[in-house]
């Protein structure tokens, strides 16, 4: 690990029009190198960001523009730096990261008694998903909030618009839990309801009948622990990923669960599923209010338990908006102007 950073000589000055001024040292130059990236593209990036202006003057960074941005530029390039102190990498997407958090543990809600051991991630206020292939970060201060509380509570919910990282940072957990030894199984399931078009008959078995509506699921942990471990596993009954009519009548215990795509469980699919949870298990469930696909006049069993059980306090809920879309940016756009053309 290189030599801690020094405290950085960050010095701020406004002049009569608004516009700012603010440096940061830091003393290690090849750090300082990958800081700013190939051709300074990580400099170019947060300019485009913030709207600022970055000069480099041998160790110090300068940022200029309009109050606070030169400020925020600051607070980034610090955070960012002390992810390559730790021997960590620095992509664009940790750059948007750090542009959506601001600085490591600014909005740390977690506590080290809460959930014993698999709290130990939340070192100084950050957020880490160790899993087999990758170390798996929240982006937003909605996804860090989530995270907490998929280590703090056995049930838990997470609502908003496709991209926001619902499924992808509960099935993360799910298999931080089970490389950790906390839980014996990993349980992926969803409403194997089709998307407004009709697929009609499916050859194959009854598996390869269904696969195609868990996909996703199979995405999400082949990118934590490889195709052909996941396959070993399923193998082994250790990860089972099946659609939600195969939950009845089963008592889901040392099991990891995550229900997706829940907007589409009706709400006697919704109470049934929610009674498998047994001894040491934990479930997750993830959905998007607006993409309901159940039949007209066919009530979402999403809506039925954000109704009945969001007065538990055991039971966490966790909503997400456009502003935690985490896929392409054209995503987020998207969504927004379906969600205003609804309320217009």
């Amino acid at each position: 690990m290189a030599t801690s950073l020094l405290t950085p000589n960050t010095s701020p000055d406004t002049d009569d029009t608004g516009i700012s001024e603010a440096s940061v040292e830091f003393p290690d130059n090849l750090l300082l190198i990958e800081l700013c990236g190939e051709y300074d593209r990580n400099l170019a990036y947060l300019e485009q960001q913030l709207g600022t202006q970055i000069l480099r003057r041998g160790n110090h960074l300068v940022a200029h523009g309009e109050a606070p941005a030169p400020q925020q530029t600051v607070g980034v390039l610090r955070a960012l730096y002390a992810r390559l102190e730790a021997d960590r990498e620095v992509t664009q997407a940790d750059i948007d990261r750090e542009l959506r958090m601001g600085e490591p543990g600014a909005d740390s809600t977690a506590s080290p008694t809460e959930g014993g051991d698999q709290l130990e991630m939340f070192r100084g206020g950050e957020v880490e998903i160790k899993t087999r292939r990758k170390m798996v970060e929240p982006r937003t201060a909605a996804q860090k909030e989530y995270v907490q509380n998929l280590y703090k509570h056995e049930l838990a919910f997470g609502i908003g618009p496709a991209g926001t990282g619902k499924t992808y940072l509960a099935v993360a957990v799910a298999v931080n839990h089970f490389i950790e030894g906390h839980v014996d199984k990993i349980i992926l399931t969803r409403p194997a309801v089709e998307a407004g078009e009709r697929l009609g008959f499916l050859p194959g078995t009854q598996e390869e009948k269904v696969d195609p509506y868990m996909q996703p699921l199979y995405d999400a942990l082949n990118d934590f622990l490889g195709a052909k471990d996941v396959g070993k596993l399923r193998e082994a009954r250790k990860i089972e990923i099946a659609p939600l009519a195969f939950m009845r009548g089963r008592t889901l215990a040392n099991a990891f669960v995550v229900l997706d795509e829940a907007q589409n469980a009706t709400t006697m699919q919704m109470k049934m599923f929610l009674t498998r949870l047994g001894e040491n298990s934990r479930m997750v469930i993830t959905g998007d209010r607006s993409q309901v696909d159940l039949p007209r006049g066919v009530q979402s069993g999403l809506r039925d338990a954000e109704r009945l059980l969001g007065a538990i306090p055991d039971i966490s809920f966790n909503y997400f908006t456009a502003k935690d879309v985490v896929r392409h940016p054209l995503v987020a756009k998207i969504i927004e102007a379906y969600e205003a053309d609804e309320q217009s």
